[in-house]
């Protein structure tokens, strides 16, 4: 079976023309608010997770952080949606774009830091040197913290691209395994079929703890320039 491991990751294409953006907006038809006074349990069920979900990040946040409630939300929805979406057959997952992820990570960190900055000038500052420094680990100190300040939207992405790509890599194996099994021997081929089922169910977890992750950690980082 030559089959190209990493075809799903391709980007796909109609007429020679990238398709993504059609399918990025897909997740936003199964989203759309009800215009009924009396709900289904379905959008029921949202908004209460929804609302659930803003109360917890936002407790840490001060009214100037809370501004962000509705991005950030948007954001987690974005991302858990279309990380869902790659888990049906024969389509594809833009989170596992790097140049994607690094598209929503680096404007979201680079705008808390730079409201950080802009209101908090002193104690943005004093992040790159603790207090009581030696003098002579003065510089070496501003470096290291000057580094890992700007790697902080470059983790976001990788760990977003690393994970989602992990499991769809996993279920693509396994049910390569499980195909081939099956004639070889069935009894082998139903364990594997049950280690599928399982690793698809724990995908769909993953695929929203890591859209909840995300935007944590950016919610982190405003609450750090806030």
């Amino acid at each position: 079976m030559n089959e190209n491991l990493f075809a799903s990751f391709i980007t796909p294409t109609m007429m020679g023309l990238p398709i993504v953006v059609f399918i990025i907006m897909l997740p936003s038809i199964f989203l759309s608010s009800s215009k009924r006074l009396v709900t289904n349990r379905y959008f029921s069920f949202l908004h209460w997770l929804t609302k659930l979900i803003t109360k917890q990040m936002m407790l840490i946040h001060t009214p100037k952080g809370r501004t962000w409630a509705l991005m950030l939300v948007s954001l987690m929805m974005f991302i858990g949606s279309t990380n869902l979406l790659g888990l049906l057959p024969h389509t594809f997952t833009p989170t596992t774009q790097l140049s994607m992820n690094l598209g929503m990570a680096i404007p979201l960190w680079a705008g808390a830091v730079i409201m950080g900055f802009r209101h908090k000038l002193k104690s943005s500052l004093a992040h790159f040197l603790p207090q009581g420094t030696p003098i002579s680990l003065i510089p070496m100190l501003i470096i290291i913290e000057t580094i890992s300040l700007f790697i902080q939207p470059m983790a976001l992405a990788v760990r977003l691209t690393a994970n989602i790509t992990a499991g769809h890599l996993l279920i693509h194996l396994i049910g390569g395994a499980t195909l081939v099994l099956t004639s070889i021997s069935p009894p082998t081929a139903s364990i594997t079929f049950i280690i599928l089922a399982l690793l698809t169910i724990l995908e769909f977890a993953v695929a929203l703890i890591q859209a909840y992750v995300f935007t944590l950690l950016v919610s982190l980082y405003l609450h750090d320039n806030t």
